[in-house]
């Protein structure tokens, strides 16, 4: 029998000697970095951290930029949105889309299955679609929209749109560069009397620039509109979080809008508009005097053109007028003909204090589009089959100087099941949150409110139970969202208050509808009792007054209409 080897110790290793490095050497090694460098490594941040969140979120920021579009040039919203599996062309799928030879499906030759160079299985691979009927992009712009990150036109102005920070669709680019390889491809055409171009385009990492790979007229049978393609890694799945829960709650929030959802299985679904009405269009406002912060009115005061603090504040802020600016400065202690520019820091503390105790009236509203509370309703019931609708719109309110507008609708009974918890659906400017629930300013909201007091069971610190949905919507000029993947609503208390407040006053409608049902029953079950026994009854009148039997068979009939009557009543 052989002797056990003995282990070999490994020799400790000399650590080397540590070279001081100066100030000048740590110098050389800093750059700048490129936004589109930081996100590429975060792209988690943007909502792609995962597969199936990361179809979703290329789906919902195209669908977004169409939306938008739409709306602002004033024309009713028809989309097409298609998942396309991107598979070997011997599986017998078609790999592409209007008018793209083969030799552009992937940068040459189709390749012949197995796994890509990216180390993901080619089954994971999709082409997703979308395509609106909006005014179309000018050719020049269609580059630096969907290939430069932090470009838009939406981020400076002070009106309620889906989109703010000019990241999402050219993110969504980004991400299906990064894990396919693939170029984005656009179509886009301005007018019938104008011709349809077609570009490809990659996005370059290091500079934050697109790269152009093709740009041609092409034929397309559309007179306006655009057409995004965007071949990507996901996941398809069914669900909650799901592409096709986010396309039918952008349905109800966008009841104007006509949408067809081609799934990969090749199932075609259609949400037909549920009004012809546009919504109303949505004007740019200053900013609300309430809530600015001491940094951004300082910006202003340096930024601002005017020559004295008077026609600052009637200018830079709106629903301030010549009495209001007047009693501002008057509480402040500043001279209404100084210049905004001079103004030191304890001047500007002074200012702001002034405005914090000023009654300012509460910002206008036409820089908002809320849904309306019969369109919520109107929205709730083609999707959702209940019993019972109502909706609630709270007058505008202020969080940082930002306008905003809360929206409640529920749905109650019908065939929801009743032995669950109640379905949340939440709402930033028209736009679903699957996301990010419990993060969520909306969320918490409800888990706060007292569901109990309205008819309802309620778990602590949970979500009431029964046949109900729960719908919320939020529209400001600036949805304050807890990341750039817009998923959750942060806890701004102004926010929260206005929540429950909607949520309270959606509550006491419910709660009169259960009550009311609950009498319902109540009455029906007593009638009943009273039905059943009217034949005995007119026995026992027969005998006691002598009553024929038609005669009898009359008070019988007497007796069931008065009921009748009065559970009409």
């Amino acid at each position: 029998m052989a002797a056990p080897r003995t282990p070999r110790i490994p020799k400790p290793r000399t650590p080397k000697p540590r070279v001081p490095k100066t100030a000048q050497t740590m110098a050389a090694g800093q750059r700048e970095i490129s936004i589109s460098e930081f996100f590429t490594k975060n792209r988690h941040l943007l909502g792609f951290d995962s597969p199936a969140k990361a179809l979703l979120t290329a789906i919902k920021e195209a669908v977004d930029n169409s939306l938008d579009a739409c709306e602002e040039a004033g024309i009713p919203p028809r989309l097409f949105v298609e998942i396309r599996p991107d598979r070997p062309a011997k599986l017998g799928l078609e790999l592409t889309s209007v008018e793209e030879p083969e030799s552009d499906r992937n940068g040459g030759k189709a390749k012949a299955g197995g796994r890509s160079g990216n180390g993901t299985s080619r089954d994971e691979r999709y082409r997703i679609i979308v395509e609106d009927n909006g005014p179309g992009i000018v050719p020049a712009q269609i580059p630096r929209i969907f290939g430069k990150l932090l470009y838009g036109s939406k981020f400076h102005s002070h009106k309620q749109s889906r989109g703010q920070q000019g990241i999402g669709i050219s993110a969504a680019g980004m991400y299906g560069q990064l894990t396919t390889g693939e170029p984005v491809t656009i179509y886009s055409r301005i007018a019938p009397d104008q011709p349809a171009h077609r570009v490809r385009l990659v996005l370059d990492m290091k500079k934050n620039e697109p790269n152009i790979i093709s740009d041609e007229q092409t034929i397309w049978e559309k007179d306006h509109g655009t057409r995004i393609e965007i071949t990507l890694t996901g996941s398809y799945k069914r669900g909650q979080h799901s592409v096709d829960t986010y396309l039918q709650q952008t349905a109800i929030a966008n009841p104007h809008l006509h949408l067809t959802y081609k799934d990969p299985k090749g199932d075609i679904f259609e949400y037909p508009n549920a009004t012809a009405e546009m919504p109303v269009e949505a004007r740019e406002i200053q900013p609300h005097p309430y809530g600015v912060e001491l940094g951004v009115l300082a910006q202003m005061l340096a930024d601002t053109k005017c020559r004295n603090l008077s026609a600052f504040l009637k200018e830079e802020f709106c629903r301030v007028g010549p009495k209001t600016a007047e009693q501002i400065l008057e509480t402040a202690g500043v001279p209404e003909r100084k210049n905004p520019r001079k103004l030191v820091q304890d001047d500007i503390q002074k200012l702001l204090d002034a405005i914090e105790v000023t009654k300012i009236p509460a910002p206008p509203t036409d820089c908002l589009s809320p849904i309306g509370e019969q369109l919520v309703m109107a929205g709730l019931k083609t999707g959702v089959e209940a019993d019972f609708y109502t909706s609630v719109t709270r007058p505008a309110a202020v969080y940082r100087g930002n306008p905003f507008q809360i929206e409640v609708g529920l749905a109650y009974g019908g065939q929801l099941p009743g032995d669950e918890l109640a379905r949340v659906m939440r709402f930033a400017n028209r736009v679903p949150l699957l996301y990010q629930a419990s993060a969520c300013a909306i969320h918490k909201a409800i888990l706060g409110s007292n569901w109990r007091s309205y008819g309802l069971q309620q778990s602590k610190g949970a979500l009431p139970s029964g046949p109900l949905v729960i719908l919320v919507h939020m529209a400001s000029v600036w949805v304050p969202f807890t990341s750039e993947s817009k998923e959750a609503v942060a806890h701004y208390p102004e926010i929260v208050k206005e929540i429950k407040l909607a949520l309270q006053e959606a509550g006491r409608q419910l709660q009169r509808h259960i009550n009311r049902r609950l009498r319902e029953k109540d009455a029906f079950k007593k009638q009943s009792y009273i039905q059943k026994y009217i034949p005995h009854i007119g026995d026992a009148l027969q005998e006691i007054l002598l009553l024929s039997d038609p005669e009898r068979e009359e008070v019988i009939t007497v007796l069931t209409d008065t009921l009748e009557r009065s559970r009409k009543l």
